[in-house]
């Protein structure tokens, strides 16, 4: 079979085109018959010379010597504008590292962060270079084939010491790679499919609640819904807590927000929690309090000596204050989170007559979703937590994870469940397993919504992501002995144990990173384990569409956001690693940053404009210079991808080439931090 292939020496000479510059330089003397080469028409003619004379050989050297002179101003020319082209590029990457280094210094990011995962990325980078160089070589000399498992030649067919190494290779992989990574393949695609299961089940459930109508409903009688001049006596004492730390831009509209609540004075009393170390931040709260506290309302300042447990221990400090006794239930509010003025009236009464209840949970709405890509990307994905994950397993369970604001809890649900601990940076998830296990129940409201914010900037959005995804995995290892050991049924124990941590939490970052970033490129050069078209395309088409259910204004960014999900699993599998092996970045909280933007409402629109020509006049007079970062991990994962579309196109994969290339840029756009606002 491998008698008939030409030496790599005969190829090469044969396909080497044959070149003589001698004609262009004129620095060899030749024999025989002269040829002068002219100009015409911008168009090369040749023209035979059978006696050429001394003068005009002297002349035909002139002419020659001039348009190779003007040929090597052109080369030259180019050469000067591509390596131009090279030294800016390179240029460009030395900035972005640098200015990544400087970033790096400020915000005092431990040096071993992330450094392990990216360590593994880096070396699978170089063997998938030096594998796509090999196998380039392999084509180019015939060595390539399409199919595996076929029959290796003897020594005496060998074609050099490269086809040995090549054929070596082959037999390498066959027997020692192909098998490992068809069983960790099949193993992630099995937990893709219980998982797209889940997610059908989940809308499912939705679409038989829309079907049914299923709503919670207020009963009326067990309270005064109306506002009736002398039955004040009908509403309970409410407390309002804003956690809030060096909120500079949201602070003001927040604290306006609440205490516009429309709820008596006598019967509400608004705590603003502030964390800041700022001494301007903390003066320009403590003036915004004191505005509203001249004004008549219930309002107090709070500023905690020893700031330790980020907003658990903020929380858990102001719960210790003896008038807390005095209050029946207690409302939560991020600093950026603007509620309407009838929250509690639509919230409250639905404790009426339910004493085993503990929490209702609102739905949150976003100011600024169509402001970027980036936020409306976000959006699709919470849409379909609140109305699909937050409401069936509401309506079905009576239980979900709380969303650590725009919520009312019961007091007593708190206290009996241990209050809020400083274990974890999910201290929302942390009291809602708890008050399950205690046997509080959960209501989820989804007509009644909260304004708040998306982060708008790519550092942020990742930021928060760490955060939600170590939390979880770092308060599974701390709550499983409580779960197990706990006087719940089986099948709540086996909701929370593999459903609501395991499922949705583990496996969901697992597999996406691992099947998508790591074995899909590898199959490209062990095609012995190739992935099926149905696990790369159809499968997640699917899964996405359903996403988007919720949001089907959204269904033009469905290949986005499908390529920006698989893009952010490998900062997900990063902090899931982390927060599941208790590393040094699971427990580290960092605010997540807001532009302070106002609620869509018609009458702020005159203010926000107002606002937005002051803030581009302060800008013209004090410019902030806004800069991209470099992400390392993502930027190593955009060349893996790519590096392996070049194998697939050598081997005519289809579907394969065109969804690594499309992931390839996505993860480069965003290790180049293209997506969302930039940073200041």
């Amino acid at each position: 079979m491998y008698s008939s292939f030409p030496s790599i020496s005969t190829m090469l000479h044969s396909m080497a085109p044959r070149l003589d510059f001698s004609e262009w330089w004129g620095r060899e003397e030749r024999r025989g018959t002269p040829l002068v080469v002219t100009m015409e028409n911008t168009n090369y003619s040749v023209l035979e010379i059978q006696c050429p004379s001394a003068e005009d050989f002297h002349n035909a050297g002139k002419a020659k010597g001039k348009n190779a002179k003007q040929f090597t101003w052109v080369l030259l020319l180019r050469a000067h504008r591509a390596v131009g082209w090279v030294a800016w590029l390179l240029g460009a990457i030395k900035k972005r590292m640098a200015f990544w280094q400087r970033i790096i210094s400020v915000e005092n990011d431990k040096p071993e962060k992330g450094r392990l995962l990216f360590k593994f990325i880096r070396a699978f980078l170089v063997i998938s270079f030096v594998a796509l160089v090999l196998e380039i070589m392999a084509h180019r000399n015939g060595w390539h084939f399409q199919k595996p498992n076929l029959h290796l030649p003897e020594t005496m067919e060998v074609k050099g010491w490269l086809h040995s190494v090549y054929l070596s290779w082959l037999s390498f992989r066959a027997h020692y790679i192909a098998y490992p990574i068809q069983v960790l393949s099949r193993f992630c695609v099995v937990l893709f499919v219980v998982q797209s299961f889940d997610r059908l089940a989940l809308c499912l459930g939705c679409l038989w609640i829309k079907l049914k109508k299923i709503k919670p409903e207020i009963d009326c009688d067990s309270f005064k819904c109306a506002d009736v001049e002398g039955l004040d006596c009908e509403y309970p004492m409410v407390l309002v807590q804003i956690p809030m730390c060096n909120e500079r831009e949201v602070y003001e509209q927040s604290i306006s927000a609440v205490c516009e609540i429309d709820w008596p004075k006598d019967r509400l009393l608004i705590q603003v929690l502030d964390d800041s170390d700022d001494e301007d931040i903390k003066l320009l709260i403590k003036a915004e309090v004191s505005k509203w506290s001249q004004q008549g309302v219930n309002i107090v300042y709070r500023h905690r000596l020893v700031r330790t447990g980020y907003k658990a221990g903020n929380l858990k400090s102001a719960m210790s204050c003896d008038y807390i006794k005095d209050y029946e239930f207690v409302a939560l509010f991020d600093a950026d989170f603007q509620p309407n003025p009838n929250f509690l009236k639509q919230t409250i009464p639905h404790f009426k007559g339910k004493p085993e209840l503990g929490l209702v949970q609102a739905r949150w709405a976003f100011v600024n979703k169509d402001e970027n890509l980036l936020t409306r990307l976000q959006n699709i994905n919470l849409c379909f937590h609140f109305e699909v994950e937050q409401q069936v397993n509401g309506v079905f369970l009576n239980f979900f994870g709380f969303n650590g604001t725009a919520g009312v809890w019961r007091i007593k649900a708190l206290e009996e469940s241990g209050g809020w601990l400083e274990r974890t940076t999910v201290e929302d998830m942390d009291i809602a397993v708890r008050a399950h296990l205690n046997g509080w129940k959960f209501m989820f409201l989804n007509d009644v919504k909260v304004l708040c914010e998306l982060p708008e900037s790519y550092e942020a959005y990742r930021k928060q992501q760490h955060r939600w995804h170590s939390g979880p995995m770092h308060l599974f290892r701390l709550c499983l002995p409580a779960i197990i050991t706990s006087k719940i049924s089986i099948w709540k124990k086996a909701n929370l144990i593999f459903l609501f941590f395991l499922l949705r939490k583990l496996i969901l970052p697992f597999y996406s990173f691992t099947l998508f970033c790591i074995i899909l490129p590898l199959t490209m050069f062990v095609p012995e384990a190739e992935l099926p078209v149905w696990v790369i395309c159809y499968i997640p088409v699917f899964t996405s569409f359903l996403n988007l259910l919720p949001a089907l204004r959204s269904f033009p960014f469905i290949v986005p956001y499908l390529l920006f999900e698989n893009t952010m699993s490998v900062t997900k599998f990063n902090a899931m690693v982390s927060g599941l092996f208790k590393l040094g970045s699971s427990y580290e909280w960092i605010v997540t940053k807001k532009a302070g933007r106002s609620s869509e409402s018609d009458s702020s629109t005159v203010i926000e404009n107002d606002m937005s020509k002051l803030k581009v006049e302060q800008e013209v007079a004090h410019p902030v210079k806004k800069a991209n970062k470099i992400y390392k991990k993502e930027l190593a994962l955009a060349f893996l991808l790519l590096t392996a579309a070049a194998r697939s196109l050598l081997s005519a994969h289809g579907i394969h080439f065109y969804y690594l290339l499309f992931q390839g840029v996505s993860f480069l756009l965003v290790g180049l931090d293209l997506i969302g606002e930039q940073v200041s």
